[in-house]
């Protein structure tokens, strides 16, 4: 599967991607944030990795390395007041929609500058002030959840629009085949986006599905359309994003996207990744959505010096992120067991 679908993703009849240059309809004010959101993305999951390696980041976590242009994409097209609902590989959705980096490393590092205070951990990132509506370790669970932040707005007459990112595992789940019929019968504003990375965990998806795309081609069940696009590529990303979120803002109804894409390492902190088959990840690797995009910004006319100073100004912000995590105490006791019975308390009743 792994090799196909990158061969797909390469295939224009097949995958909505960018070739050469088009017509400027993004413009490089946005092509140069996309860059900055991909940039900053990479150099903060680099960096909680260093962390790890540390001893100062506890427990698991699971980066998006590889995945960035994802998050990127949709990042810049939503409007403040949308919503994002996350996996557990949320700290890139988490970050696009503007958290500040010391709130995101904070709470992995569990400090109180984290931005639940070091109570929610790696797997569990909020920032209702950024619309980002919670990061969901249990897989599926959020999609329903969505289709009620969706219903709400629909309810109420608002115009904001409730974005799901999940991965290919997912959509062999109930939950996701009972949030996409709601949200197409009710023809409720959220935009359902698959960041296909070929893996579930550890099982190749293509071995444990019916259908080559697990997304896309289940597409038409629910009555929508066919979305099959370049993971790997901001541009392609952005423009579908603007368009599903246009649609849905507009009471056209739900979309749903599957992005292709790869994840560079293993599922999380515990897996080496032995399972790829050789090859697999230095195919992949030509196509980082990195190296794909300055080359984009040149090809548009951005200049070396400019592309150099936004990865500059990212691994600035990174080193004062750290620096003001490392600075913050940890967790009060206080907080840490408050709440965790529905009495507001800790201790066990019988």
């Amino acid at each position: 599967m792994g090799m196909e679908a990158l061969e797909m993703a390469s295939e224009p009849s097949a995958v909505a991607s960018e070739g050469a240059p088009r017509n400027d309809d993004i413009g490089v004010d946005t092509r140069l944030e996309l860059f900055r959101l991909q940039v900053e993305i990479r150099d903060c999951e680099k960096r909680a990795y260093d962390l790890f390696l540390q001893n100062m980041i506890k427990g698991t976590s699971h980066l998006s390395l590889g995945q960035e242009a994802v998050a990127a994409g949709f990042g810049v097209a939503m409007r403040k007041g949308d919503k994002s609902f996350c996996t557990y590989r949320g700290h890139a959705h988490t970050l696009a929609r503007g958290a500040p980096m010391e709130g995101m490393l904070g709470e992995l590092m569990l400090r109180d500058i984290g931005l639940m205070r070091g109570k929610g951990g790696s797997m569990h990132l909020t920032s209702v002030e950024h619309g980002v509506m919670g990061s969901y370790a249990i897989i599926g669970a959020h999609l329903p959840i969505a289709c009620g932040s969706a219903w709400r707005a629909q309810y109420l007459g608002e115009k904001d629009v409730s974005v799901c990112f999940f991965g290919d595992g997912t959509t062999n789940i109930g939950a996701f085949h009972e949030a996409l019929n709601f949200a197409a019968v009710w023809k409720l504003p959220v935009v359902f986006v698959c960041e296909n990375n070929l893996y579930m965990e550890y099982t190749p998806i293509g071995e444990v599905t019916a259908v080559k795309h697990p997304a896309a081609d289940r597409a038409a069940a629910y009555g929508l359309e066919r979305i099959l696009i370049d993971g790997n590529d901001a541009d392609a990303v952005y423009r579908a994003a603007q368009a599903a979120l246009t649609k849905a803002r507009e009471g056209g109804g739900p979309s749903l996207i599957e992005c292709l894409t790869y994840r560079h390492s293993g599922h999380s902190r515990a897996d080496p990744a032995k399972y790829r088959p050789p090859g697999e990840l230095e195919e992949w690797m030509k196509r980082d959505p990195l190296i794909v995009y300055r080359q984009r910004l040149k090809d548009f006319g951005v200049a070396d010096e400019k592309i150099q100073e936004i990865a500059a100004e990212s691994k600035r912000k990174v080193e004062q992120a750290t620096a003001a995590c490392k600075a913050s105490p940890p967790a009060p006791v206080e907080l840490l067991t408050a709440d965790v019975f529905a009495d507001g308390g800790w201790a066990w009743r019988n």
